[in-house]
């Protein structure tokens, strides 16, 4: 590992709302902001990868954090290799390579406790989307959605970060997968991932599709659209059917900003319904056995994984990754490489 710099850089929210390249911007620290305060069970990550995310328009909208005052560290998620640790780390961590996922992680280093990082055995970019979005597939179908087999499973934006790794779970349980996407592109990736209907809402209509195909309504949802949406996805549910809201990424760019949908009960109570949302660090502690198993799953390679990076490398395209996956053009999980790369593979 080469030796750290004198200065870094990051980004900041230097005001709130969700127009999220009028509100950051990039800025240089001096390195030993991070190696002066460094605490006996922190690391220090250099980061490779960043993971974007929709609701990251959310968190400079100050709607996680009510009250909070600009300027402060953005984004969620990245993956790197710790190149120093405190007095409480084992040594050998010193080179290993970790997913990371604190408020800040837009930064080409930062520092984390050791106990919040989750090992991974190496760079791979592809391991990037087994953070939040595998994470939020995995441990979602199985709590929330209660998912067994033989069932029928329906995933909107399928196509995207959290979508495309709900997809080939709920298939690899052996149930019926629906999908929902935008484009031709869209569907023949979901289909090569194991869709066994996928519906191109800009040609088909969603309502009519599911009203005609699946009379008996769908058992689980996995739901991160909202708006009309939801409402379809809600009264498509079938007796005991489990919807699992994930998000609501149509208001997110509104002028009002990340936007909740009303629940009629009555719709519930009479086919014995469930409407959960999931908030994927309510369940820290499902974690390391949920990531085992997503890791063991893409090495044997019974699950594939499509990361987008849209052409684009280094801190300062950030806010081009985020306007990009909100333009729905994406497929699979955005992710900005800090490093030059070979764009061509990705």
């Amino acid at each position: 590992m080469s030796a750290p710099p004198s200065t870094f850089r990051k980004i900041q929210a230097v005001e709130i709302g969700n127009n999220y390249r009028k509100v950051t911007q990039v800025v240089t620290v001096p390195y030993n902001s991070l190696t002066d305060d460094l605490k006996p069970n922190q690391v220090i990550v250099k980061n490779l990868y960043l993971g974007i995310n929709a609701s990251d328009v959310n968190y400079t909208n100050a709607k996680y954090v009510p009250g909070i005052k600009p300027p402060f560290d953005v984004g969620f998620e990245s993956m790197g290799q710790i190149i120093q640790a405190g007095s409480l780390v084992p040594k050998e961590a010193v080179g290993s390579h970790v997913l990371v996922s604190q408020y800040g992680a837009y930064a080409e280093y930062m520092s984390v406790p050791y106990t919040s990082v989750i090992p991974v055995p190496g760079n791979k970019i592809e391991y990037m989307a087994l953070r939040s979005s595998g994470l939020t597939s995995s441990i979602a179908l199985e709590e929330m959605g209660r998912m067994t087999t033989g069932e029928t499973v329906l995933v909107t934006a399928a196509a995207g970060g959290a979508g495309q790794i709900a997809v080939q779970l709920a298939k690899l349980a052996g149930n019926h997968v629906i999908g929902t996407c935008s484009s031709d592109d869209k569907v023949v990736m979901l289909k090569s991932l194991g869709c066994d209907r996928v519906i191109n809402y800009k040609k088909e209509d969603f309502k009519t599709v599911l009203k005609k195909e699946y009379p008996k309504g769908v058992d689980i949802v996995f739901e991160s659209v909202g708006g009309s949406f939801f409402t379809t996805c809600l009264n498509s549910l079938a007796v005991k059917g489990r919807l699992i809201v994930i998000g609501m990424v149509s208001t997110y760019s509104g002028a009002s900003g990340m936007q909740g949908d009303k629940v009629d009960t009555l719709k519930l109570l009479g086919k014995s319904r469930t409407v959960a949302g999931f908030f994927v660090p309510d369940y820290l502690h499902l974690y390391p056995s949920h990531m085992q198993k997503l890791v063991k799953l893409f090495q044997e390679g019974k699950l594939k994984v499509e990361i987008d990076s849209a052409g684009l490398d280094g801190i300062e395209h950030v806010v081009d990754g985020v306007e990009y996956l909100h333009s729905g053009n994406n497929k699979g999980k955005v992710v900005i490489p800090l490093l030059p790369v070979n764009h061509s593979k990705i």
